[in-house]
């Protein structure tokens, strides 16, 4: 059975434009191209493209990608290498969850955490595979890239707790059916750009700016919608009407 690009892309989540790209850089090639240009993807290219996404999913670039299937050809292999590195990273997630979660705990009390404690499960490197995916999307969509060089690692724990109870709040105000004029979304935002004016000056204008585009670029817009959907509308909305006021 012959599945069209549109098929493809409605079977796995991926995008039109990403199968395109795949293409392109050899990643992923239609069975067949017709001569007015149609594409066609196999069995085969399914059982690819679900690896592709596999890999994707542990934060490879898409050269190490290529060069992982490419020198794999064994399936069930890949398969079951697959299934073991995403189990390590299953078990690091629940790692940082956790850290997250008691992070979020101390805050609410207003107490300090213990420092053994506060970085248990992210080091610089674990925070450079976590910006991965997002600076490839960057790249591919905006020609830029986060600088993950010279990471401050406490700085980036700190920020990390500081959103999550920001998104956490929100996310519930959402499902509470809150108004943005609500003095405690008012007031949150009041405190999350606060804590953001510690490491760069932005105001609340540029906050709104920063919150449009989230809402408008499909990669940072699904992050949020995962979280609770209309999340980014919520935040985008919410953080205009604080800026106008």
């Amino acid at each position: 059975m012959l599945y069209t690009v549109n098929e493809v892309a409605k079977l796995s989540g991926t995008t039109i434009k990403t199968l395109y790209h795949y293409q392109k850089i050899g990643l992923l090639m239609p069975e067949i191209v017709t001569e007015n240009g149609y594409r066609y993807y196999g069995e085969n290219e399914l059982k690819r493209l679900q690896q592709i996404l596999f890999y994707r999913e542990l934060d490879f670039s898409l050269d190490s990608i290529k060069a992982a299937l490419d020198h794999e050809p064994d399936r069930l292999r890949c398969l079951s290498e697959q299934q073991a590195m995403l189990k390590a990273r299953q078990l690091r997630m629940e790692r940082i969850l956790l850290t997250l979660e008691e992070t979020i705990r101390h805050e609410r009390k207003r107490g300090n955490m213990s420092t053994e404690k506060m970085f248990d499960g992210l080091n610089e490197e674990e925070w450079k595979q976590a910006f991965t995916q997002q600076n490839e999307h960057l790249q591919e969509a905006y020609d830029f890239q986060l600088d993950t060089e010279n990471l401050d690692v406490t700085s980036m724990n700190e920020k990390a707790a500081e959103a999550t109870a920001f998104m956490t709040f929100m996310a519930e105000a959402l499902k509470n059916n809150k108004s943005i004029d609500d003095e405690t979304v008012v007031s949150a935002i009041d405190n999350h750009l606060a804590f953001l004016q510690k490491g760069h000056p932005i105001d609340a204008r540029a906050f709104a700016e920063q919150s449009r585009f989230f809402l408008s670029d499909e990669f940072h817009r699904t992050m949020l919608e995962e979280q609770q959907t209309g999340l980014s509308y919520y935040i985008c909305i919410a953080a205009e009407n604080f800026a106008s006021k």
